[in-house]
């Protein structure tokens, strides 16, 4: 694990007065193996962590021999290559451990937990948790500015990526598809995404419920656009993380 400290101290304690945009908090974010969020091995993972001012005072950054082939398609989003991820990787279960040890020590200290389509990145975590034996987290709290603006800005035209939303927030985001890059850039569109929606600013615990709601209707309801021309479409609602099922047949 590469970690860089600016600061001994993350300032941190409970969230549970004060709205989460003016307290410590954490973005985390992942470039795995593929789509199939059960399916998928972790490749690279970071977490960045800020103060209340918005300052990175924390980074964390791992690189992971998955245990497996990385497909080109994943490679060519991510730039890691399976031959560089068995030279210079540590083993997955390590990676894992340790990046589940860091996010609940966040957790364990009421720090919100920032990342983009949390669903995908947390579901990966739990089923890498299981295939190793390590510890399942305790997920609150998490905020994802993915479910976040489908709810505040639900008649916004284009795109909801990443890219897109840091370009309309004017985030700088250098490196796209790297997970440090990615990390920090969820974080700061979050920050601006709560200025033009004032809204959003509450206790994170309180937020994350919200969003627990959120995105199970805005499940139900692409599942009934869906349904109007292929009737055994299924989008699963639950969040920050799917349920586990049999990840064999996963392919990217």
């Amino acid at each position: 694990m590469s970690t860089r400290n600016t600061s001994i101290s993350t300032t941190t304690g409970s969230t549970t007065t004060g709205t989460w945009d003016t307290r410590p908090r954490a973005a985390f974010d992942l470039e795995t193996t593929g789509r199939n969020s059960r399916a998928a091995r972790i490749v690279t993972a970071s977490v960045t962590v800020v103060d209340a001012d918005g300052s990175v005072i924390k980074e964390h950054e791992w690189l992971a021999d998955p245990g497996i082939e990385i497909p080109a398609e994943a490679s060519e989003v991510h730039g890691v290559t399976t031959e560089r991820a068995r030279q210079e990787g540590r083993p997955a279960a390590e990676v894992t451990r340790e990046l589940a040890s860091v996010l609940q020590g966040l957790f364990d200290d009421g720090v919100p937990v920032i990342a983009f389509n949390a669903s995908y990145d947390f579901t990966v975590l739990a089923a890498e948790s299981a295939r190793y034996g390590i510890p399942q987290l305790d997920r609150f709290p998490v905020l994802d500015p993915y479910i976040m603006n489908k709810q505040v800005d639900r008649y916004r035209k284009g795109k909801r990526t990443l890219t897109a939303l840091c370009e309309e927030y004017e985030v700088n985001l250098d490196n796209a598809h790297t997970s440090a890059a990615d990390a920090l850039a969820t974080l700061r569109m979050l920050d601006a995404m709560a200025g033009k929606f004032p809204k959003l600013r509450m206790a994170a615990g309180q937020l994350h419920q919200l969003q627990v709601g959120w995105a199970a209707s805005q499940a139900a309801d692409f599942q009934t656009y869906l349904r109007k021309t292929k009737p055994a479409a299924v989008i699963e609602g639950e969040w920050p993380v799917l349920p586990p099922e049999d990840a064999s047949g996963g392919d990217f």
